[in-house]
């Protein structure tokens, strides 16, 4: 009774509350052609209550009853007050407001222009309501509510789209391989030679301007897809001169003061790439079997260096520091602005888990016995020096120029001490690996954007460079042994034929160039006095690219020089002795082998040339179409040798006509429906077709190419999409897609071991469903502190089904499974609080992947699944003072495992009687970051 009474009395109190509120509602209209303007601030003038116009221009203010001063303002227009504003309780004020658009002014032969802001959640929104295809997307406002450092842990927050290796994306629970990535509208280049894949790593959040992700085909849009079409834009343009300083300190549970094994490095390794030290002198020749003297073999052997385990030690901090500039030059009547941030971070990372190895699975213990079991310990040191340099040109309101230039240099030097069993031949191990890897990608865009006939045409055209270097010089590995249970010194492990497996060391170099141009001209049809999105339009384009790769490696291994005389003793000293310059001789010592096969190198091209016409056509006020048709053609060559030594080439010549269609109906100014289908397609990648075959010492297992051929996909498309505001939306979709020949990774049996390899299954069907909700609580309670609360919910429920049939179902028990790759669910939830007066953000967010298949199995190898991690982040940000910012928080806070399970019984799925074959924790990371802006 007495929780009953107090209930009713505080709903009472709220009664009444609300009855003294007064409203104030109305349009803000443009006050030169009296259209609603979306997105317009009205709030009361010196405080923090305000209201966003919606769709209809409309806006809404509850507040407590008095007289007020107004304030209303929108980018590129001129701030318009009203004053003595009467608000009385429990009634509605109407009043419309009209605003003037700011108009081009020269003052002393400068030309003043708005430019229109496209990092806010208001004009994302817009963004995408206007869109013609399905597209979903994040704003650098809201990325700036989170602590993601980079673009990949960004994009995991948008529907359907989730991370791989803490670097790839994959969109609809599809392998990463089905994106085309694009930077300011040009198509990036693969920053892995094993994979088709971007590291989204290498984006610092600060550098973005807003993230779109086009999910249905449309003929502007690259062909190459069946996830997505990942648009990242940069910021390319200031409104004002800044300066900001930030820096920052992290604490990763399991690594920060911590046990770490830091590895040798040079002086250079802080800026993110080797100094020389670790590659091979000049003078080493190009294949040491030309060799034929004892004594020259040993002087090359001994000019390498000997080191083969790292220093223990305690890992230090992680750091980042950032620079940020915006400035603005009048040049003449042109207006110059620039954007350049850098940023650099050096980040240690240490991981303890376990890598097991099983035989056949026994249905009558309900388990498998082990091959060997192992338990990793990875100590990794990484640097990173990121720059953005970007330009814009704005010589009138009808002409722009943009030079965008993105650098990164990232490094990494690790060391893996692995120790455990190999049950099958009864040793006891302790294996190293040194492994310095170095990632240097520059890509720019010239690009410019002309208007004519009255802003009915518009014509733009980029050219653009892109350079990737991937350099791994010395991957040292040694692998050392004894009987298990005993305790003699362990000795090294060798062989007398080259090994990838036991001691060597391995060299590999890759470079490509990318060379773009392309154009489009868009004219709509619109009456003279009107310049509405709603209005016939058409475009044609075309996209033009030009690929090369050069791929080298090298492998060389240690053996007995003479096995009649070699010192058994030497494997058995300490590893730093081992190898050193007296044990390395023609008698009783070492000699180095080359190891390096035929197929250890390529040189690849593409030619990609497409052309496109489409356009879009209202019917009606609520019924549109758009769509048309793009031709690609595209040819694919690489060339190598195979085992024997003998050319081999793939040739591949592609040319396909992929039409689209995308269906609009508005129900009204705040919902739609969108409809679309589409072709698309998926090419092989360099390293998919290459006969190089690569022993990863990690992983433990074989990895080569194979011939293969492109994809086929199509697309079908169904949302439906509510705008409750301009910061708001709620959808909800299904989508379905049919693949024909599609590429994925999977276990084959060779002479050598456990292999993977690639090939084309002949069919695929994947369908899903999608939900998207971002809302504000303000207009659902008058709790001051409920009415700063806004929620963000998306969630993916996806099934495929591979049929199999022939080769690929033998010694199977099941005839069908999902694709490589794809999750079945994906989960993301955010809770943001937002106080501006007090300048104070505080956010929960929560992301989720459901299992899914890591690598297709064989008759002899289970398939294996890559099992969900539930993450969960809190973040808080605080203005003080003019000038500072603090910003800290933790993430992934439940610090779950990566687990590797496969299927042990063969069922396509995953019970109690499964088995893990690698499993690890990264730590909960927590940071602390200060930030100044002048």
């Amino acid at each position: 009774m007495k929780s009953f009474l107090l209930t009713l009395s505080l709903l009472c109190t709220a009664l009444v509350s609300f009855a003294q509120t007064g409203t104030l509602s109305g349009k803000v209209k443009d006050k030169k052609n009296g259209e609603p303007v979306i997105g317009a601030v009205v709030f009361i003038t010196g405080s923090g209550t305000a209201a966003s116009t919606d769709m209809d221009g409309g806006y809404e203010l509850k507040i407590q009853p008095g007289i007020y001063k107004i304030t209303v303002s929108y980018v590129s227009y001129k701030p318009a007050i009203y004053d003595n504003i009467k608000i009385e309780p429990g009634k509605t004020t109407t009043m419309d407001f009209l605003i003037e658009e700011t108009a081009s002014t020269a003052l002393n032969a400068v030309t003043i222009v708005g430019t229109r802001q496209t990092n806010t959640d208001i004009s994302l929104i817009k963004e995408l309501k206007q869109s013609e295809v399905v597209v979903s997307g994040v704003s650098g406002e809201q990325i700036t509510k989170s602590l993601d450092r980079d673009a990949a842990e960004t994009v995991k927050r948008i529907p359907g789209v989730t991370i791989m290796n803490d670097r790839y994306i994959v969109i609809r629970g599809m392998n990463e391989r089905y994106n085309s990535v694009m930077l300011n509208d040009a198509l990036t280049p693969s920053t892995e030679p094993d994979s088709r894949a971007f590291s989204f790593d290498i984006l610092p959040t600060s550098v973005i301007d807003r993230i779109l992700i086009y999910k249905n085909g449309s003929p502007e849009l690259p062909g190459d897809f069946a996830g997505g079409v990942i648009k990242v834009f940069t910021k390319n343009f200031a409104d004002e001169n800044t300066t900001s300083l930030g820096a920052s300190v992290a604490y990763r549970g399991s690594t920060t003061f911590g046990n770490f094994l830091t590895p040798p490095g040079t002086k250079t390794d802080f800026l993110g790439f080797d100094n020389g030290n670790r590659s091979l002198p000049s003078s080493f020749p190009s294949d040491i079997r030309q060799v034929g003297s004892g004594s020259e073999l040993t002087t090359l052997g001994r000019q390498l260096p000997n080191t083969w385990t790292g220093d223990r030690g305690t890992a230090m901090p992680d750091m980042r520091f950032s620079l940020g500039m915006t400035r603005l030059l009048d040049v003449k009547d042109i207006q110059m602005s620039n954007v350049t941030a850098i940023s650099y971070s050096n980040t240690r990372l240490f991981t303890s888990g376990s890598r097991i190895k099983y035989q056949d699975f026994d249905a009558s213990t309900g388990k498998s016995p082990q091959d060997f079991n192992y338990r990793d310990e990875n100590s990794s040191q990484s640097s990173r020096l990121g720059v953005l340099h970007n330009w814009t040109a704005r010589i009138n309101n009808r002409n722009k120029i943009e030079f965008s230039n993105l650098f990164n240099q990232l490094g990494s030097n690790s060391i893996l001490f692995r120790k455990g069993t190999e049950n099958f031949n009864g040793l006891e191990q302790q294996n190293y690996a040194l492994r310095y890897e170095s990632r240097t990608i520059y890509t720019g865009q010239l690009q410019g954007t002309h208007d004519f006939n009255d802003m009915h045409t518009t014509a733009t055209w980029t050219g653009g460079y892109s350079y990737t270097n991937r350099n791994e010089p010395d991957y040292r590995r040694v692998r050392t042994q004894r009987t298990i249970g005993s305790s003699d010194p362990f000795e090294v492990a060798y062989k007398f034929t080259p090994s990838l497996n036991d001691a060597g060391r391995f060299y590999s170099d890759l470079n490509e160039h990318v060379y773009t141009a392309s154009g489009q001209v868009e004219h709509k049809f619109n009456p003279a006095d009107s310049l509405s999105e709603n209005s016939p339009k058409i475009r044609a384009g075309f996209y033009v690219e030009r690929k090369n790769r050069d791929f080298e490696a090298r492998f060389l291994s240690y053996r007995p020089a003479n096995p009649g005389s070699f010192d058994p003793n030497i494997p058995f000293l300490p590893l730093d002795q081992v190898f050193a310059p007296q044990n390395i001789n023609s008698t009783t010592g070492w000699e180095i082998v080359e190891g390096t096969n035929p197929t250890d190198s390529y040189s690849a091209y593409n030619n990609l040339i497409a052309g496109y016409v489409g356009g879009a056509m209202p019917f009606t006020d609520r019924f549109s179409i758009s769509g048309g048709a793009r031709v690609e053609y595209n040819h694919q060559n690489l060339s190598s040798l195979n085992s024997l030594g003998r050319t081999y080439q793939f040739d591949d010549k592609v040319l396909r006509v992929l039409p689209a269609a995308n269906l609009t109906y508005e129900f009204n100014k705040r919902s739609m429906l969108r409809a679309g289908a589409s072709i698309s397609l998926n090419r092989p990648q360099f390293r998919e077709v290459a006969p190089f075959s690569y022993y990863n010492f990690l992983t433990l297992f074989e990895e080569k190419g194979a011939p293969l051929k492109t994809a086929t996909i199509y697309n079908a498309d169904l949302r439906y999409e509510f705008y409750p505001s301009p910061t708001e939306l709620l959808s909800l979709g299904v989508f379905g897609k049919y693949f024909r020949d599609p590429i994925e990774k999977y276990f084959e049996i060779t002479n050598m071991g456990n292999s993977l390899t690639y090939t084309n299954t002949p069919s695929a069907t994947t369908y899903g469903i999608e939900v998207e909700a971002r809302k504000s609580l303000a207009e659902l309670t008058q709790s001051p502190i409920l009415q700063k609360i806004s929620v963000l919910l998306n969630a993916s429920l996806i099934k495929s089904k591979v049929e199999l049939t022939g080769d690929a179902a033998a010694g199977l028990t099941y005839t069908s499974r999902p694709m490589m790759g794809q999750s079945p669910y994906v989960v993301n939830a955010g809770l943001y609080f937002q106080d501006d007066e007090n300048r104070l953000q505080v956010n929960v967010l929560y992301n989720v992947v459901g299992s899914r298949i890591w690598a297709v199995g064989s008759y002899a190898n289970p398939m294996v699944y890559e099992m969900p991690r539930n993450v969960l982040d809190l973040s808080f940000t605080k203005g003080l003072g003019r000038h500072f910012e603090i910003k800290g928080g933790i993430q992934d806070i439940l610090n779950q495992k990566v687990r590797l399970i496969q299927d042990s019984n063969d069922d396509a799925k995953i019970t109690g009687v499964d088995e893990t074959i690698q499993d690890y924790q990264r730590g909960s990371y927590s940071s602390l970051g200060l930030s100044y802006k002048f």
